[in-house]
């Protein structure tokens, strides 16, 4: 009974979603009933049940952990592409997340860092939070020595709109353990990024 009460729930939700973006397209002064507009609510709907999807997503769910068996170095993920919405225009914004942590006796699947990254961004956001969301959740599900998030996005809300600077790359990262601690490992972090870069 549960389950159907939220299928309901849902189908209302997406009712009015389409129902307002019929009404966007209207005051643009667009004729709904054209053929390429028709189902173009229903499409956006469908979308942002896609790219918000991480409004439904627990982070803690994807930290399935494993014995380090004596494993003392940095283990880096690096070039995970992502996708999201900055809450200010609900503009794209997209780029890559390099993340390294040491670990603390645990490790976890590789994948997962992907999988995280897909969750925070796949609400509205804004790319200052997502660095932090990312670093944090690391910190208190998989309790590292430390992690370090690297970001490195273009915002549509630059380069569509406002300034229009096309390529305009905006870098934020945060750090937590011994990478707040010891410089040499963050510098070794970031030669390794730009040593991917050069590669690429």
């Amino acid at each position: 009974m549960k389950k159907k009460a939220k299928i309901t729930i849902q189908t209302t939700n997406n009712i009015e979603i389409a129902r307002h973006v019929r009404q966007i397209l209207s005051l643009l002064g667009e004729n709904v009933e054209r053929d390429g507009l028709k189902e173009t609510p229903l499409r956006v709907t469908k979308m942002y049940q896609e790219i918000f999807s991480g409004y439904n997503i627990d982070p803690k769910s994807v930290f399935k952990t494993f014995n380090s068996d004596g494993y003392e170095g940095v283990v880096m993920v690096s070039d995970i592409g992502f996708h999201s919405m900055c809450e200010h225009h609900m503009a794209p914004f997209f780029g890559k997340v390099h993340i390294g942590y040491m670990p603390n006796g645990k490790i976890m699947g590789l994948s997962k860092f992907a999988r995280l990254v897909e969750i925070f961004s796949r609400r509205l956001q804004v790319q200052e939070r997502i660095t932090k969301q990312i670093a944090d959740s690391i910190m208190e599900n998989l309790h590292p020595l430390g992690v370090i998030v690297y970001i490195e996005a273009e915002h549509m809300c630059m380069t569509m709109r406002g300034v229009k600077k096309n390529g305009t790359v905006t870098k934020t990262m945060k750090m937590f353990g011994v990478f707040k601690k010891d410089h040499y490992l963050t510098d070794q972090f970031i030669r390794q990024i730009n040593s991917n870069l050069r590669e690429n």
